[in-house]
């Protein structure tokens, strides 16, 4: 992950996160939430057919974005689903049209108190209208027709004029259309307000916009290069990926990639594993030589003094987002606060005096548990001396503020499926057995040790061989059940990743997607619980498409303030949501 490629994944996190408090502020639904650049409620995702609330953070201004949080925020409070899908139409071209219709209808809602909503979305269609015209789409009969169709309907529904940039130019197709449309133009400025009576002058356009653009169609098969840009100038105006759940969209962004498991869904979200009897949790210090083990540790704490991080400001930073105030006795003798009974003799005797009270002592506490589990993939053992260093800075820092940490990490017994694999082909291969590997579950510290006395077992981590596939759904579930038995109110699980979960064995026998879906479905769940606070922390890569709270890290860069003080914000996030 190139410096300028996370710094665009940094700044959509931030405007995700910006964005989606403005959705919960506004519509009141306090499970909106951004996650791998879509737009979710609670587990549904959103989708968004209008093309001018399409965006790409990475490029576009952040009034832009505001301007797409605005509009989305209108359409869930102004549009009834129902009523909408009794109208929408089959045609994939009137959809298009019918859903933009209703899209500007609720933008036409914006309370008269905001004004500065009105004017983000007035910007955004404008600066939407000029990219569309400037891409050359309109240059196509079809392109120009959608392009003249929405210029109409947003000019009459605002009462605004057209873009002046492309006014002379849509001239003659408006002027064609303005004899066949009028009455439904005039139909929906009447009643925007009224959802029911709108959708059925907004069909009536949408009607009539799918009949040209399938004669324009028709008339464009005899050239096949018309026929090519005339499809082209469709897809442009309805970015239809949005249409296809489950399709995901580039930024340029390094993001992890992620689909739909028909096996998955097909079982009912039921996963399934072939054998367990291979299965195990180990000491990750039983797997290493001892004088192995000793030189890992040397390597590491070299690497780990070149960086000079700072431990006691990286502890004063976490103690700002996990301590919190607990009762612990009494402070007597106070001139304000509960009256004393034993001292109030003194009060007889001397006057003056005033320190008769007593109050509540309190003081700062951690009563936290934060669980760090790495992905020991074979990826990963490219990225393993500065995650190992990070993770050792923040188990310190941890401890220096009394919260207790562990780090664990996973992988598979074997590559290819090893032993389970074995059993299934001397099983005669039943169809869909599930997860077709030997899982490794590894404790390099567990939570009742000291950083100081796991040192040597966490310097397991640089040896190579260890580092096979990766199985993350029940990797998670596990650190999330070991950190149940825990009696901390607080419990943070931290998922160092650099990848979707990957065994070739199983990915052979299922679909793809498998690992992928259990991953989210095992999220999803734990977090609606409520009970283990689930963070994702990409290296090189962002995880948001499984974690709903994350963060793209580069470990080929020195680990400096700057990190920390991202992951610092992620463990804290809790306060902001």
């Amino acid at each position: 992950m190139s410096a300028s490629a996370q710094q665009q994944a940094r700044r959509q996190q931030r405007i995700e996160e910006l964005c989606a408090a403005s959705l919960r502020a506004m519509t009141g639904e306090a499970d909106l939430h951004y996650r791998g650049r879509r737009l979710y409620q609670g587990e549904t995702r959103l989708p968004i057919h209008s093309p001018h609330l399409r965006i790409d953070p990475a490029y576009n201004t952040f009034t832009d974005c505001r301007a797409t949080a605005d509009g989305i925020a209108l359409r869930l409070l102004h549009s009834d689903t129902a009523v909408h899908r009794l109208f929408c139409p089959e045609d994939q071209v009137e959809r298009l049209v019918f859903e933009l219709l209703e899209q500007l209808r609720v933008e036409t809602k914006a309370p008269d108190n905001m004004p500065g909503m009105a004017a983000n979305l007035h910007h955004r269609f404008e600066r939407w209208s000029r990219s569309f015209h400037r891409s050359g789409v309109t240059e196509g009969s079809i392109g120009l027709l959608l392009y003249t169709v929405a210029q109409m309907c947003w000019s009459r529904l605002n009462a605004r004029p057209v873009l002046e940039e492309t006014e002379d130019y849509i001239e003659g197709t408006r002027a064609s259309l303005v004899g066949q449309m009028g009455t439904a133009l005039a139909g929906m400025r009447r009643y925007r307000h009224d959802q029911n009576t709108y959708a059925e002058h907004a069909l009536m356009i949408a009607t009539l916009v799918g009949e040209r653009v399938r004669a324009e169609r028709a008339a464009a098969e005899k050239d096949s290069g018309d026929a090519d840009q005339e499809e082209e100038a469709t897809n442009a105006f309805a970015l239809l990926l949005d249409f296809d759940e489950g399709e995901g969209d580039d930024n340029g962004i390094a993001a992890a990639a992620s689909g739909r498991s028909k096996v998955f869904e097909e079982a009912a979200l039921s996963y399934r594993v072939f054998t367990t009897h291979f299965d195990r949790e180990v000491a990750a210090g039983s797997l290493v030589r001892h004088a192995l083990l000793r030189e890992y540790r040397d390597r590491l704490d070299q690497a780990t003094a070149e960086q000079a991080i700072n431990l006691p400001r990286l502890a004063r930073q976490l103690g700002s987002v996990l301590w919190e105030p607990r009762p612990s006795g009494w402070m007597f003798g106070e001139e304000e606060g509960r009256i004393d009974g034993r001292r109030l003799a003194q009060l007889v005797s001397s006057p003056t005096e005033r320190r008769l009270f007593y109050r509540d002592q309190v003081k700062l506490d951690t009563d936290c548990m934060v669980c760090l589990l790495i992905d020991c993939s074979g990826s990963m053992k490219h990225h393993i001396l500065p995650v190992t260093m990070m993770a050792e800075s923040l188990m310190r820092a941890l401890e220096m503020i009394g919260a207790h940490t562990e780090l664990l990490g996973f992988t598979t017994g074997a590559w290819n499926g090893g032993r389970a694999y074995q059993a299934w082909m001397r099983g005669g291969r039943p169809p869909e057995p599930g997860r077709l590997n030997e899982v490794c579950h590894m404790v390099f510290k567990d939570a009742d040790r000291s950083w100081r006395r796991a040192r040597t077992d966490i310097a397991a981590l640089l040896k190579p061989d260890l580092f096979r596939e990766g199985i993350d759904g029940e990797a998670v579930d596990w650190a999330c059940e070991r950190l149940l038995a825990r009696p901390e109110s607080r419990r943070i699980l931290i998922v160092i990743s650099d990848g979707c979960p990957a065994d070739s064995a199983t990915n052979l026998v299922n679909d793809s997607y498998y690992l992928d879906n259990h991953l989210k479905e095992v999220v999803s769940r734990r977090t609606r619980e409520g009970q283990v606070e689930v963070l994702g922390l990409g290296v090189g890569l962002d995880l948001s498409p499984f974690y709903r709270r994350s963060l793209a890290t580069d470990m080929s860069q020195v680990l400096d303030t700057h990190l920390f003080d991202e992951i610092v914000d992620l463990i804290g996030g809790r306060r902001r949501r």
